[in-house]
């Protein structure tokens, strides 16, 4: 099977990310719901009725986007209203842009919220964060020739939003020259096991034993369902186990903590210093009054779930602690999704099935190929090599795991 011949969303690549959400107060004129025009950079009218498996609790009818069940939310999500999303096709444009703005005509019951997210890539490289705005038009780091929006609900747990129209436009302002290529972002952040089998995750997946995910205590990193677009590396302090793991669902704790990111740029909590998370400042030193954004006691500092394969297996942990943990989408460079009959991929410490396990790569995780050597053949999904990529310190997988649009080498010699 060549490694080119599975079309997705998750091969298309990074650029930027940018979101915007414009509530109109409930009364004005909609923007009338019709068809999208020929893709381009002009503005367009997204189609809200094409609710489908990738998408987390909605529905539409009557010409409106609402929470199919207004108390249903993510398993690790500890907000006490309902939290759903719809995940539009991505759209690819007739030029690139780097600012995205959205308008919104909703009806918002009294502690409803309708957020509008957008991400952008160029063909090549991997998806950018979704970023909310949070007002005005949002500017993009760089050029991006493809988008793609996701509208999310959040309503009381007996209210819901109603979203009738969502208009969204791109076009070009000044920027910045991107920077060189950089490593992806490590903190050492405290985990603990999120387990909830049976549950439900933010972006729709049903936890089963033993799985093998994280989450995060933001929407900004959430992968859609079956995707690994947005993947860590997390490892033990002593680095002497890692996964790489998708980001599959929000918390513990917060929604809106994204303290990977720059504090300027963190959606709450701008005076923390960056990869300090909230509730880490809440429980240590007494920040925001010990309480996390729902003005909750915090009763421990963690910045990561980790689902119990993750915990159990691929760290073989013990008990909740701290661990070092790298947000992979926060660097550049090739990428190749983990592609596997089911259980997680195993991490060498070479290029032989003989040297040491040193963790796992989950299934649907995309992880960053640094380099690659001639090792041991083997036999994998995707056929039968000796390549086998360096995916991180000490960290070898063989290619015939690894989705990366190529039966070749992607990356340079070790």
């Amino acid at each position: 099977m060549a490694r080119n011949s599975i079309p997705s969303r998750r091969r298309l690549a990074c650029a930027v990310a940018a979101a915007l959400s414009v509530p109109l107060a409930a009364g004005l004129a909609a923007i009338p719901a019709q068809a999208a025009p020929a893709q381009g950079t002009g503005a367009w009218n997204i189609d809200l009725s094409v609710v489908d498996g990738d998408d987390v609790n909605v529905r539409f009818a009557g010409g409106n986007l609402t929470l199919r069940d207004r108390g249903a939310r993510g398993a690790s999500v500890r907000a006490t209203g309902g939290q759903g999303y719809l995940l539009l096709p991505e759209r690819r444009l007739g030029r690139s842009v780097n600012r995205i703005a959205a308008e919104t005509s909703a009806t918002l019951p009294e502690g409803t919220a309708v957020e509008v997210d957008v991400r952008g890539t160029r063909d090549g490289e991997s998806w950018t964060e979704w970023t909310p705005a949070t007002g005005g038009a949002a500017v993009l780091d760089r050029q991006v020739s493809t988008v793609q929006v996701r509208v999310g609900l959040a309503g009381t747990g007996t209210a819901s939003p109603a979203v009738s129209a969502v208009r969204l436009s791109g076009d070009t302002v000044p920027q910045a020259r991107a920077g060189a290529a950089a490593a992806p972002k490590t903190y050492r952040v405290f985990a603990t096991r999120e387990g909830l089998v049976g549950g439900t995750t933010a972006n729709g997946h049903v936890i089963k034993r033993r799985d093998h995910f994280v989450a995060l205590p933001s929407r900004r990193g959430l992968a859609p369902k079956n995707a690994g677009d947005y993947t860590v590396r997390v490892c033990r302090t002593d680095n002497s186990r890692c996964e790489y793991a998708p980001v599959w669902d929000v918390g513990p704790w917060n929604t809106k903590d994204d303290y990977w990111n720059p504090s300027s740029q963190r959606q709450m909590w701008q005076d923390l210093p960056r990869g300090k998370p909230e509730a880490q400042a809440a429980y240590q030193d007494g920040y925001n009054g010990g309480k996390d954004q729902f003005g909750r006691r915090v009763a421990n500092p963690a910045g990561i779930d980790l689902a119990d394969g993750t915990f159990w297996d691929g760290l073989k942990m013990s008990d909740n602690g701290w661990v070092n943990v790298s947000y992979l989408w926060t660097g550049s460079g090739k990428t190749g999704e983990v592609v596997t009959a089911g259980d997680p991929l195993n991490v060498r410490a070479g290029a032989s099935t003989s040297t040491a396990i040193k963790g796992f790569a989950a299934k649907h995780a995309e992880v960053i190929l640094e380099c690659y050597v001639e090792g041991e053949t083997v036999s994998g999904h995707f056929g039968t090599s000796n390549i086998w990529n360096r995916i991180g310190p000490g960290h070898y997988v063989s290619d015939t795991y690894l989705l990366t649009g190529s039966d070749e080498p992607v990356v340079d010699r070790c």
